[in-house]
């Protein structure tokens, strides 16, 4: 039996998956830490981990793996890693890491991001990055260079964090397209490297890494790596992505029309075009998914909320950390709608679809006489639930048509309370498969190195194991609910750029 590893690069955990290629199927899996990776927050908005800790774990997670299943390290044909989009790892010449990661959901850069997109032109950004430059990659670079000028001095490459682990696997400071487009260094038109978003930040474009392809041997597993994980040294890795183009290939999501989500610590509903679609607004995102190419390009549209599975994960350590199952079986003892109760679920850095702004989470409607436990529990998963369905609005405005939607059995999609309200809300179709990203991105390994000849062999043993339809009655009870919900967010919306504009005003 040969074998095929997928390496997870979460904030939250690593996870590391081994594939049998004669099956199809997961054999083993294991997740490192097994308590939650702290995120450093120093400053309110900031968001950092050390991208040391993330290859600490995945030796650990790599030697649990060996220990529990003693699979013969010779026979893994290759190795595909997928990680969390948007983190900045700056590496010197000798590969030190100079500073903590600044990842996904820190916000700091948000305002050069909005300098940007003002000053070389809505228009021009749009149609050649499909995005503002935002809060992404770039923007983070941008924010290093004016505030942190000795250590960005010392900058030889920029990575994201799924380069981090993969230069620690193979020693090579390499990147892919669909990894530049998530940072915003990818220029859609021009099919090529944003040059002029780079001139105009003042970044040498010498301190982004060697271009490699998604599915393609991007290097082997050094001696030193080997010994250190318990695997074989010239191991080929073969695959790289970013974690939401990553979960919508593991759940074969790459034609135009095809849609997949998640809800892991963010929540993501991520659609396929072949078209370069963009929001005016750049509330929701387009990046070049894992199959793009120049001659027959693909997309993904990509609408992000930050604040998903941590609320749940909040919320567990108030309750006392009563197991989520458990969560999941009170939240659904609450009646849909939870009674008035409303959860705005944004607490964990600027939210995209809310235009990056400053938006704090907000329980609404508390009723000491009313609400319990459950109310809360249900109230947030809803609330979740109508978040992404506001995003999932946008989508539709950008002409993406959201009616069948895939997704791992995993996370919040175990709960039977968010999964009807997904349904329900949104007005789709929701089909639940037996995959994670970690098997995903060791399906991708498989493809890139010649272990299977399409996406349609890699996904030959995928199994469907629900789908759940929208139903009259539950539709109106939801969407009577989501009305309130979106009443309220709009309330907020307009304080928050009330008091912005106020203090703007009184600065004068």
């Amino acid at each position: 039996m040969k074998y095929l590893l997928g390496y997870d690069i979460g904030s939250s955990s690593i996870k590391v998956a081994l594939l049998s290629i004669d099956t199809g199927k997961c054999v083993a899996s294991v997740t490192s830490p097994k308590k939650e990776m702290e995120i450093m927050a120093e400053v309110v908005g900031w968001a950092e981990q050390r991208p040391e800790r993330w290859w600490q774990e995945v030796v650990n997670a790599t030697r649990e793996l060996k220990s529990e299943y003693g699979f013969d390290a010779s026979l893994v044909a290759g190795i595909g890693i997928t990680y969390q989009m948007h983190g900045l790892v700056l590496l010197d010449k000798n590969g030190k890491v100079l500073r903590p990661a600044i990842i996904w959901c820190d916000s700091r850069a948000v305002d050069f991001g909005n300098q940007a997109f003002a000053e070389l032109g809505e228009e021009y950004c749009l149609q050649n990055f499909l995005n503002s430059p935002g809060n992404f990659t770039a923007s983070k670079l941008k924010w290093v260079k004016e505030n942190e000028p000795a250590i960005y001095e010392q900058i030889y490459k920029i990575q994201l964090p799924g380069d981090y682990i993969a230069y620690q696997l193979t020693g090579q400071m390499q990147t892919t397209v669909s990894g530049l487009s998530e940072g915003v260094f990818w220029n859609f038109r021009e099919q090529a490297v944003a040059q002029d978003l780079l001139d105009y930040y003042g970044i040498s474009r010498d301190l982004l890494p060697e271009v490699v392809d998604t599915f393609a041997p991007q290097g082997q597993l050094t001696a030193e790596a080997a010994l250190e994980l318990g695997l074989h040294a010239g191991t080929p890795i073969s695959y790289r992505a970013g974690d939401q183009p990553n979960n919508a290939f593991s759940l074969n999501v790459l034609q135009p029309g095809e849609i997949a989500a998640t809800a892991g610590t963010s929540g993501v509903v991520y659609g396929i075009t072949d078209q370069p679609a963009s929001d005016p607004h750049s509330r929701v995102n387009a990046f070049a998914h894992v199959n793009s190419t120049i001659e027959q390009p693909r997309n993904g549209v990509l609408m992000c909320m930050n604040g998903t599975g941590i609320l749940n994960s909040w919320l567990r350590k108030v309750v006392g950390e009563m197991p989520y199952d458990q969560m999941n079986q009170l939240a659904a003892q609450a009646p849909v709608g939870s009674e008035g109760l409303l959860f705005l679920p944004f607490g964990n850095g600027a939210e995209r679809i809310l235009e990056n702004r400053p938006t704090d989470a907000e329980l609404r409607g508390l009723s000491f006489n009313i609400h319990s436990q459950a109310h809360v529990l249900r109230a947030a998963q809803e609330g979740i639930v109508f978040a992404l369905n506001y995003g999932m609005d946008i989508m539709r405005s950008m002409g993406v048509q959201v009616q069948k939607v895939r997704a791992g059995n995993a996370n919040m999609f175990l709960s039977p309370v968010f999964r009807e309200a997904f349904v329900n809300t949104g007005n789709v179709t929701l089909e639940l498969y037996n995959t994670d990203a970690a098997q995903g991105a060791a399906r991708g390994a498989g493809i890139g190195v010649g272990v299977y000849a399409s996406p349609a062999e890699a996904f030959g043993s995928l199994e469907r194991i629900l789908t759940l339809e929208p139903t009259p009655e539950l539709q109106t009870q939801y969407q009577s609910a989501y009305a309130r919900w979106h009443k309220v967010l709009t309330q907020q919306i307009l304080s928050t750029t009330t008091t912005q504009t106020d203090v703007v005003q009184h600065s004068f």
